[in-house]
C-alpha cells in the first residue's frame, strides 16, 4: 500500500472489521470434524446437543486426551499432546514434578503455568445452535472438559436416591444437553449446562438412527501412539520454549537441572489442581500460532 493510498483510507475500519468477523466465524482450525459453540460479543452461547454413543467396534463413547498449553518468557508457545494419555513420558510432566518439588512458590507457579489440561472428546449431534444454524443435524467431535464431565458423571450416578440413573449416550433413553456458556472472570463458565428430561432422539426413528449412527467418527485413533511427538522432539520443543538448549543450558549460559522421572502423577492432578475453566477454542487458536 502506497503512502498515498494509506492517507486516502485512514479512519476506515471496515476492512479491520471483517477480518475480526473472519477470525470469530472460524471455530475448527482446520478440521471441520470439530464444533465449538460460537459465542457472542458478550462471550455468552446457547445450543442444544445430544451425546452420542460409540460407533463400530468402540466400546466407550468418549477418549480423554491430556495437553499442555503455555508461552515461553520468550514469547514462544508450546502446544502439544502429552504423552502420559498413553502411559509415555513427557518431559514437561517431569519438569513440573522438578519445579514443584524444589521447595520455591515461584517454582510452583510456573508448573501450575505448564500443567498438563484433561479434555474428553466425544460425537455429537447438533440440535440447535442458533449463531450458525447449518450445524444443526449434523454429527460433529466435541472437546470439553471436566466441568461437562462432571455433569455426565452426576446423570449417570446421580447423588441422591430419588434420582434415576440415565445414560445420556443412549439412543432411546438419552438427554439432550442444554449448553450453557457465559464469560465469568474472563473465562467461559458452563456451570448452568443441564440435561432435559429423557427422550428418544429422532422419536426413536430407527432409520434416523442408524443413518446418524452411521457418520459417526471414530474416536481411539484421535489418541493412537502416532498423534503424540516423541520424547526427545518434545524435549527439544520445551526446552526452544522456555529458553533452553538441548544440552541443558539457559539462554544465559547458566546450568540447568535435567529433568527427573516423575515421584507422582500426583503433581500434575493434585498439586496443580484445575480451575474448571473450559479453554478448549483458545487452545486451538494458540495451536494454529505455534505451528506458525
Amino acid at each position: 500500500m502506497s503512502f498515498a493510498k494509506l492517507k486516502k483510507n485512514r479512519g476506515s475500519i471496515d476492512v479491520l472489521k471483517q477480518k475480526i468477523e473472519q477470525l470469530n466465524q472460524k471455530q475448527s482450525y482446520g478440521d471441520d470434524r470439530i464444533w465449538y459453540p460460537k459465542r457472542d460479543k458478550a462471550g455468552n452461547a446457547y445450543c442444544i446437543i445430544r451425546f452420542l454413543p460409540a460407533g463400530g467396534d468402540e466400546d466407550v463413547p468418549w477418549v480423554q486426551l491430556f495437553s499442555h498449553g503455555f508461552k515461553g518468557p520468550g514469547g514462544k508457545w508450546y502446544i502439544e499432546n502429552c504423552p502420559t494419555t498413553i502411559s509415555g513420558q513427557c518431559p514437561v510432566c517431569e519438569a513440573n514434578n522438578e519445579l514443584w518439588n524444589s521447595g520455591h512458590d515461584a517454582d510452583k507457579d510456573v508448573a501450575r503455568g505448564r500443567k498438563r489440561k484433561l479434555s474428553y472428546i466425544s460425537n455429537i449431534l447438533v440440535i440447535k445452535d442458533s449463531a450458525e444454524p447449518e450445524n444443526e443435524g449434523k454429527v460433529f467431535l466435541y472437546k470439553f472438559g471436566k466441568k461437562i464431565f462432571g455433569k455426565i458423571e452426576d446423570l449417570m450416578d446421580p447423588e441422591f436416591e430419588d434420582e434415576t440413573p440415565v445414560n445420556p449416550y443412549d439412543l432411546w433413553a438419552g438427554a439432550d444437553f442444554k449448553l450453557k456458556v457465559r464469560k465469568f472472570e474472563g473465562y467461559a463458565n458452563y456451570d448452568k449446562s443441564e440435561f432435559a428430561e429423557p427422550s428418544a432422539l429422532y422419536d426413536g426413528d430407527e432409520k434416523q438412527l442408524e443413518a446418524m449412527y452411521d457418520g459417526l467418527y471414530p474416536l481411539q485413533e484421535i489418541v493412537a501412539p502416532d498423534k503424540f511427538k516423541k520424547y526427545d522432539e518434545l524435549k527439544t520443543r520445551l526446552f526452544q520454549t522456555v529458553g533452553q538448549s538441548t544440552k541443558g543450558e539457559t539462554d544465559a549460559g547458566e546450568a540447568a537441572p535435567a529433568p527427573e522421572q516423575p515421584s507422582a502423577e500426583a503433581a500434575q492432578e493434585e498439586a496443580v489442581p484445575a480451575d474448571g475453566a473450559e479453554q478448549e477454542e483458545g487452545m486451538e487458536f494458540f495451536k494454529k500460532l505455534a505451528a506458525e
